[in-house]
């Protein structure tokens, strides 16, 4: 049996098309001959929170609408989280100013770089994105995360001591992330990169998947 092809991923808690991607890429690693690599970054807001204020006011309105016309397509029930994965608050100019506590995002990221570690990355990323995405009011609140993380394998509370315990590792890892993701050739998420080569947006799976296929990609 040929040895598996691997793909890196690169992917925020706080971005609707890594979320929408997820279940994809978790069905290709169980079907095919594949490693996902699964390589957490933070979201754009945390990483160069400009970029938000150096887009056309279109932008926003036809981002929002985009990505709920895609998960209708998709049939992935998609909304907002709540709480927002980044806390934000409005700036002298009504846009997102991010410079604020941040209570969720380093966490999560964190637990992601602890779940990828422990080899299953991609499982933990397509649960606890559901549990943010599919419309969980509170999902920071009782047990919700903890069961998510159960159905991914894993167990919460031996990943947030290894959080604590290991955080300057963990978060020289996500900068490692961050750094190989722009070198890679992209910014945005989720970016795949198959041998150098980088498949931005959910949108281009299907692309990544025919080379994969065309580079020996077989089924289990």
């Amino acid at each position: 049996m040929p040895a598996p092809l691997e793909i890196d991923v690169f992917w925020s808690f706080r971005s609707p098309w890594s979320y929408l991607a997820t279940p994809r890429l978790r069905a290709w690693q169980d079907e095919y001959q594949l490693d996902v690599r699964f390589r957490p970054v933070y979201p754009i807001a945390i990483r160069s929170p400009e970029f938000f204020k150096r887009n056309d006011p279109l932008w926003l309105p036809y981002f929002l609408r985009d990505m709920r016309r895609v998960a209708e397509f998709l049939d992935i029930p998609l909304t907002w989280p709540q709480p927002d994965p980044v806390a934000s608050q409005r700036g002298e100019d009504g846009l997102p100013d991010y410079a604020v506590e941040q209570p969720y995002i380093h966490r999560l990221t964190r637990l992601g770089v602890a779940a990828a570690e422990r080899g299953r990355g991609i499982e933990f990323a397509d649960e606890v994105s559901r549990l943010l995405w599919s419309g969980t009011e509170g999902w920071q609140e009782g047990d919700h995360l903890a069961t998510a993380t159960a159905r991914a394998g894993l167990d919460l509370g031996t990943l947030d001591e290894a959080i604590t315990r290991d955080r300057d590792d963990l978060e020289a890892i996500i900068a490692a992330n961050q750094e190989a993701h722009r070198a890679a050739g992209h910014w945005g998420v989720p970016t795949c990169v198959f041998e150098g080569e980088p498949f931005f947006g959910q949108d281009r799976l299907d692309v990544l998947l025919w080379r994969l296929e065309r580079s020996g990609l077989t089924r289990r």
